[in-house]
């Protein structure tokens, strides 16, 4: 038979990712001053068993005071290279691109993890404290978010821009293979985008091309500082779920993006002010794959479908019908860090385990031969 599109490699400048399959980036609030541990070696590392043919990292702050929470990776400081090299080492041997993704949470950061209770601020004992936050303007991201931010100054602005830069050199360094820029979930370059938390009247604020000008900045200083053979990322919520910013803003500025150099746009939505994806929307299957195709389309531009996509043949379709070029998994890979051979094995092309590791599929082959004649073909067992 003919191999599934999801398991067609896709080469992007310079490098080759095995499969579409990629892993989102997903916060896991387990760093002490932004330094990867064995925690996240593990944690991404079983990924790469389960054969995804690119793994991001969480999102790592191009400065401390960046970090949505003081559990976040960083990539601030040349100190923390050596951790993220064991990242990249590890999946990377295991056939698996490695990629990381940089942000500043503006107004969103020092904020408690997603699961805590009211009355709790990270980790039991971990003593975490809040720092100053600032913003496009002096506009509280909501009731979560108790600090009212500081409006940056123009100064701030550039050296933000410069640390984009800068973490991008690290990343480099660290063997990262894509970077992403985190535009998207009402962090600080999203917050630039949108009329409702930007209310600037200086050149950075305004019309359209006004409040594109700072993230448009950002990106241009991580493409600069990116080697020009490695692919560059960027997520972006397609539309800001308060209504500021629509699905035809984010076709204009992915054309402006384009332009700079990025190769993919991950196309995600909402968070503004609350939750990473857009309230209004109802959260059904594949609900944000329609961002990816028109901006696909509108821009011209390779996309990433990310939201609610769960097994090998709704990830199929929405390549074979050219909504999007790479599938982002992020719960479902929770669920199934094996979810790309499984999704090949619900396709019908890897009967015989050939996709696993050796260590793994000898194994496992050998025991479909003991399984019921229904259970055989996958290998399954409930």
């Amino acid at each position: 038979m003919q191999r599934p599109m999801l398991f067609s490699p896709l080469k992007l400048r310079g490098v080759v990712a095995a499969n579409r399959t990629v892993v989102s980036p997903m916060v896991q609030y387990r760093a002490t001053d932004g330094l990867v541990n064995d925690y996240h070696l593990v944690h991404l590392g079983k990924f790469a068993l389960g054969k995804f043919g690119i793994i991001f990292t969480e999102n790592c702050a191009v400065v401390p005071e960046g970090r949505v929470t003081q559990g976040d990776l960083g990539m601030w400081d040349d100190g923390q290279i050596e951790g993220h090299k064991r990242l990249t080492r590890f999946l990377k041997q295991e056939g698996s691109l490695a990629a990381t993704q940089i942000t500043h949470a503006g107004r969103k950061a020092s904020s408690p993890r997603q699961f805590d209770k009211p009355d709790e601020f990270g980790p039991k004992g971990a003593n975490w404290r809040r720092w100053q936050v600032y913003g496009p303007s002096a506009l509280s991201a909501g009731e979560r978010y108790s600090e009212t931010p500081l409006a940056l100054e123009v100064p701030q602005m550039e050296a933000i821009v410069k640390k984009f830069g800068e973490a991008a050199r690290r990343a480099d360094a660290a063997g990262y293979d894509i970077v992403e820029i985190h535009g998207a979930h009402g962090y600080l370059l999203a917050q630039f985008l949108s009329p409702i938390s930007n209310k600037r009247n200086d050149q950075y604020g305004g019309d359209r091309a006004g409040r594109m000008r700072f993230p448009l900045a950002a990106a241009k200083a991580v493409r600069e500082n990116w080697p020009e053979h490695k692919p560059m990322f960027i997520r972006v919520s397609a539309v800001d779920g308060g209504g500021g910013w629509d699905v035809d803003d984010t076709v204009a500025y992915a054309h402006e993006l384009k332009a700079l150099g990025i190769d993919v746009v991950d196309t995600s939505s909402g968070g503004l002010t609350g939750l990473s994806t857009a309230a209004p929307i109802k959260r059904d299957l594949g609900f944000q794959v329609p961002f990816a195709a028109a901006v696909k389309r509108g821009a011209g531009i390779p996309t990433m479908a990310v939201g609610l996509i769960l097994d090998g043949p709704q990830a199929e379709k929405i390549l074979q019908d050219g909504d999007a070029d790479l599938i982002a998994i992020g719960r479902q890979a929770l669920y199934d860090p094996f979810w790309p051979v499984h999704a090949a094995q619900e396709l019908g092309c890897d009967e015989k385990f050939e996709m696993w590791n050796p260590e793994y599929g000898w194994w496992l082959d050998k025991r479909k031969n003991n399984l019921p004649a229904e259970r055989a073909a996958t290998g399954l067992v409930k």
